[in-house]
């Protein structure tokens, strides 16, 4: 039987040398992750990852370059993702909007305390999506091409 990989988005935000990052649960316990979640259907990717952003951070945000494309198999979970990783700017917040199950906080964090966290990062994507922003990967959203 053939395993299809999970299509998944994620933002990479950044304001004042921070970067926005969620307090989750997970089956074994809190990690921290970018604003991230599965692509659905018949949505576009620049959509889903703003969709994404809102549902988890109260933030809305727009897409204005990918950081890159990563594949990532999870050996334990036997899955494996493949991530679009979105950089942008932000736009509002709506400290009034409920998240999405499972988050628990949001947190603004500079690259040391995401380096240093008590909390465990989601995955190594998280860590990778954060070091290409900083080394200025930018990838125009035009290679993006959906048919829907």
């Amino acid at each position: 039987m053939r395993s299809l990989p999970h299509v998944t988005v994620a933002s990479v935000l950044e304001r004042d040398g921070k970067f926005l990052l969620v307090e989750e649960t997970i089956g074994h316990g809190h990690v921290l992750n970018q604003p991230a979640g599965h692509l659905e259907q018949n949505e576009t990717l620049v959509d889903a990852v703003v969709r994404e952003t809102l549902e988890e951070t109260g933030w809305l945000m727009r897409p204005t370059f990918l950081t890159g494309i990563y594949r990532w198999s999870n050996a334990q979970a036997k899955v494996t993702y493949v991530r679009f990783c979105f950089a942008g700017v932000l736009l509002q917040h709506d400290a009034t909007r409920s998240l999405d199950k499972g988050i628990i906080a949001t947190h603004w964090l500079n690259l040391d305390q995401v380096k240093n966290n008590l909390l465990p990062l989601r995955s190594p994507l998280v860590m990778r999506c954060i070091d290409d922003y900083l080394a200025g990967q930018r990838f125009d959203l035009n290679m993006i091409t959906e048919v829907i």
